[in-house]
């Protein structure tokens, strides 16, 4: 595969991403042994005196700041991270240099990367030993003078108790000490591999090295403008996601979560746990930042931290959880409270003997029915709470009457209709030919209802170019018919009867057409294609049937032809970082929002699914698909030997989803709180219901929450989502999910029960939507200073006083800073010079309806050594951090961020482990081009395959495999997604990061 052919991979692929399930880190050797662990201090030792200036730990200079870094690690206390002193985050000097600056033509910039990162927490040493740090690689860098030092004092977090400690030993000490052996590598580290880099000057020797801190500081002005050595800030002293994702795997994984708790915190979205749902949903369908509000509004101003919820309706459970019951209360519907509408929930209240309910979310009272009438026992339960599920379930679904239909019928079961571009780029690349023949199979598996042995969905086919083709495929004829529709600007359906039809009745026409359509086109020499009237059509099809429906439209290029929706290419680099730059993101044309608004009336979701060789303005052609709730899918220089698995697996998962049509989302809160903003792919005509015009399993909607009054900390706050939609059985449906949350008066109660990957989720979809508006500067700017007025807020108000010098991090938030940076570096707001303007509209939409599992692995991917599989249990190898530096040239590393599958292999990997996995023991004979692995016979290629696999099942989008071989001209791409490292564009490095955000933390304390 020559180089050209992969210029369309870096751009989708550049995006810094999330981590996944089982994960630990290799660690490399235990803890020196002139220290024992720490275990708090002796209460019989009397600590003899402290050398007059001499801090314990080694104080971090951030910038020209000394500082350090101390995360809240016990239940009662903030432990001190102690980085030894800092290097400054990168200024105009020259970086070092990397590898990367021999692959020049490919990147702009240079990657630097930070010192091997430990996975482990490291004990701190204790408090009375003096401790000088291990040599270090030394870093040369301009500086200002240290300030004068300041006496560390221990940090106790009075009364503070956190409801799930964390593990005993959670203290970041000095230069990365380890607590324990870790699984993984045999002996020590032996150091970062230098790839053809400069090597780093000689560290000086140990007992030279003194603690800045203990030195008297001169002014500045009294100090020679050298340069002077400084230390580098080692990254394993600093929060590990690879420790804090193997931590919560431990802790949380082996007990079901039992959601019968108000306000309680799930195990993170890495962990694999099972759910028992007792009366609040399962954070499958929903996961909020905070699972304790603040109380009053002014708290949560002074706070800053977002109160938001991640919702996927219709997500697919675990396969060991039960889906939700189906209550069918007959021709009366589900029961309602008579003010606000809530449905019928854990949270209402039987009063009077069971006659009447109290509502939970307005506090009306409302007369039970008589026919859902049942006694109370003593403690004011009614009887048969346990057998009723909306009684007793946090998440249940209603059958809905016809009430709840459109123009009060009952709806018609939907269609699918399929729209294929047959102009000469689609039909030269193949994909006329490929989309014809997976035709004929995967009408086979159109979605059906567990008890039906067939699918009611209809299918209907169209073809276009600059003009439109309808296919009569009723099941009477002997072969289909072809009707052109040439007047695109008034379009309409030529035909009626026979254009939607059942799949099973007409499967011989419907093959034949299948088989005649590549034959007809073949010799096309038609290269211009129409957009808006081929939605127009699949819309007036729908509305003549009188049903909802999915339009699945493939399409190769832009629709420059003579049509409503005709695009000019508006592609200027030179907008990018301009204030002009939002437009590049905004739609061409009001055209497409309006034609959307109908789509949406009718119940018309569309997929599209895009085959570019150049510009296409997906930020315009993605309107219709964004409002719908429809999906995007890109295959930029699509081949069909390279591509074809990956858009095969994508249309087959897409056609047979669980998905819901026509439906209407509506959350509703208690008093105090409600829902003000909501992100995801949808349309809203009014400020409280999310219109869906199709909703899938993978769709998640972000609600965030605003006070209008106080909340109590008896009561808390209760939310509930209820969607109505058409099954595609054709049956209306009520999905209702509940979920109460804590409220607190102390900020150290919010602090101590908020979800970072959450969190993440939210700020990185409304950093994607500002930039429709603004600068992206401007954005990240934002981001950064929401970010350290939480930190901050945290640190004046909730952490024990200590030297200003140091970085405290509430314990569940110790990882916002380095996924924060993955968020601000992405391609969309910052984005490298190779990366495309469709393709960041692309990832926008994208990042747009994630939920939490899917935004936590794009931003920061999981990367896993592969050189110790255990080939023959079902456990996965201990990830690694995103980073260079944990790089081994003798290793071989998998890597997965949601939409790409990279193998990275090592310049010196064994010989029989290369013949194991690609049939060759040669490192140069390797094809680089390979897209799957050759099947072999041995167990560690089976194992590896059954890995790759079950990556891809996990994700809603299939991940094409790429080997990257080290020092290939790939390997620029996968680089990108070592989010810890500096990034080619400009992005920092997590270390540099981190001293940026403290710096901002004590300019906002000060």
């Amino acid at each position: 595969m020559n180089v050209n052919q992969q210029a369309h991979m870096t751009s989708p692929y550049r995006q810094p991403q999330p981590a996944l399930q089982g994960y630990a880190q290799p660690g490399y050797g235990g803890p020196p042994t002139q220290y024992a662990p720490y275990n708090g201090p002796n209460p019989g030792y009397q600590q003899g005196p402290t050398p007059a200036g001499y801090s314990p730990y080694s104080s971090l200079p951030c910038k020209t700041f000394p500082a350090t870094l101390a995360s809240d690690l016990s239940s009662n206390s903030s432990s001190p991270l102690d980085l030894g002193p800092v290097r400054p985050p990168p200024n105009s000097g020259p970086p070092p240099v990397s590898a990367s600056q021999g692959y020049s033509q490919y990147t702009q910039g240079d990657v630097q990367n930070g010192p091997p990162t430990m996975s482990s927490q490291p004990h701190r040493p204790p408090v009375s030993q003096s401790y000088l740090p291990g040599s270090q690689p030394a870093y040369h860098q301009q500086y200002g003078a240290p300030h004068t030092s300041m006496q560390q004092m221990t940090n106790q977090m009075s009364g503070m108790q956190v409801s799930a400690p964390p593990p005993a030993v959670s203290g970041y000490g000095a230069f990365g000490q380890m607590s324990r052996p870790q699984p993984g590598y045999g002996g020590s580290y032996p150091g970062p591999q230098n790839y053809g880099a400069q090597p780093p000057p000689p560290a000086a020797p140990p007992q030279k090295r003194l603690d800045p801190d203990s030195i008297p500081s001169p002014q500045v002005s009294a100090l020679p403008a050298v340069q002077k050595t400084r230390h580098r800030i080692d990254p394993d002293a600093i929060p590990s996601p690879i420790q804090v994702i193997e931590d919560d795997q431990a802790n949380r994984s082996s007990e079901p979560f039992a959601t019968g708790v108000r306000g309680q915190a799930p195990p993170l979205v890495t962990t694999n746990f099972q759910v028992k749902d007792q009366g609040n949903a399962s954070p499958s369908y929903i996961r909020c930042t905070a699972y304790n509000f603040p109380c009053t509004s002014d708290m949560a101003k002074q706070s800053q931290v977002p109160l938001a919820a991640v919702i996927k309706p219709l997500a697919t459970l675990p396969l060991d959880e039960a889906p939700p019951y189906i209550v069918d209360h007959g021709e009366t519907g589900p029961i309602r409270c008579n003010r606000c509408k809530a449905y019928m929930c854990p949270f209402m209240q039987f009063i009077e003997g069971g006659r009447r309910f109290q509502c939970g979310f307005c506090s009306c009272v409302t007369e039970v029915p008589p026919h859902y009438f049942q006694h109370l026992d003593h403690t004011g339960k009614r009887v048969d709470c346990y057998d009723r599920p909306e009684l007793s379930m946090g998440t249940c679904e209603f059958t809905a009457t016809v009430d709840y239909c459109k123009n009060n019928k009952i709806p018609q079961p939907p269609a699918f209709i399929f729209l294929i571009d047959v102009s000469y780029n689609a039909v030269k690349s193949g994909l006329v030919d490929l989309i014809c023949a997976e035709m004929k199979t995967l009408l086979d598996y159109l979605p059906r209802e567990s008890s039906e042995a067939d699918s009611c969905i209809r299918v209907g086919f169209v073809t276009y170019n600059k003009v439109l083709h309808f296919y009569n495929v009723k099941s009477s004829l002997a072969q289909p018919q072809m009707m052109v529709v040439s007047d695109v600007a008034d379009m309409f359906v030529p035909l009626l009867d026979g254009f939607l039809v059942n799949v099973n009745e007409s499967r011989a026409v419907i093959n034949s057409l299948l088989d005649q359509i590549p034959e007809m086109f073949a010799d096309t020499r038609e290269t211009e294609t129409v957009f808006a009237p081929v939605i127009q059509a699949g819309l007036e099809a729908l509305k003549a049937a009188d049903c909802a429906g999915k339009l699945f439209i493939f399409h190769s290029s832009l629709p420059i032809a003579e049509a409503p929706g005709k695009l000019k290419n508006r592609e200027d680099k030179k907008l990018v970082g301009t204030d002009k730059e939002k437009t590049l993101f905004q739609p061409q044309t009001s055209f497409f929002g309006n034609l959307a608004k109908e789509c949406v009336a009718q119940g018309c979701c569309v997929d599209l699914f895009l085959f570019p060789n150049q510009y296409v303005d997906v930020a315009t052609l993605g309107v219709v698909p964004s409002q719908t709730g429809g999906s995007v899918y890109k295959y930029t220089y699509f081949q069909v030997p390279s591509d074809g698995d990956r858009f095969l697996n994508d249309l087959r998962r897409d056609v047979q989803k669980q998905v819901g049509f026509d439906a209407v989302m509506r959350v509703r809160t208690s008093t105090g709180i409600r829902a003000t903003d909501f992100f995801g792919d949808f349309y809203m005509s009014n400020t409280t219901d999310v219109e869906l015009a199709g909703l899938d399993c993978d769709k998640a909607v972000t609600v965030e929450f605003r006070h209008d009054d106080k909340l109590s900390e008896e009561s808390g706050a209760l939310m509930q989502c209820a969607v109505l939609y058409t099954s595609c059985s054709g049956q209306r449906r009520l999905r209702v999910h509940n979920l109460s949350v804590n409220c607190c008066t102390q900020l150290a109660d919010l602090y101590r029960n908020c979800d970072t990957d959450t969190l993440i989720n939210f700020f990185a979809k409304y950093a994607y939507r500002s930039i429709l508006n603004s600068p992206t500067k401007t954005v990240r700017d934002t981001l950064i200073n929401q970010s350290a007025q939480i930190l901050s807020c945290y640190r004046k108000n909730c952490a024990s006083p200590s030297s200003a010098g140091q970085l405290i991090l509430p314990e569940c938030m110790k990882l916002l800073p380095v996924y924060l940076n993955c968020v601000l570096k992405s391609d969309i707001l910052q984005p490298g010079a190779d990366i495309s303007l469709d393709d960041r509209a692309y990832l926008r939409q994208l990042v747009t309806s994630m939920d939490v599992a899917e935004s936590h692995v794009f931003f920061y991917p999981r990367l896993l050594p592969l050189q110790k599989l255990d080939v023959e249990g079902d456990s996965l190898p201990t990830a690694v951090r995103a980073s260079e530096e944990r790089l081994s040239k003798g290793g071989l590393y998998l890597l997965e961020n949601g939409l790409h599958l990279f193998l990275w292999v090592g310049a010196n990997v064994q010989q029989e482990l290369l013949q194991s996995v690609f049939n060759t023991p040669s490192f140069g004979q390797i094809d680089p081009s390979m897209t799957n692995l050759p099947v072999l016979d041995n167990p560690y290629s089976r194992r590896l395959r059954a890995i790759i696999e079950s990556f891809r099942a996990e994700r809603p989008r299939y991940m094409k495999l790429m080997v990257v071989k080290q020092d290939d001209k790939l390997e620029l791409i996968f680089k990108h997604f070592l989010v810890e490292d500096k990034s080619a564009s400009g992005g920092a490095s997590y270390v540099d990061f981190l001293c940026h955000m403290h710096k901002e933390i004590r300019q906002l304390l000060s």
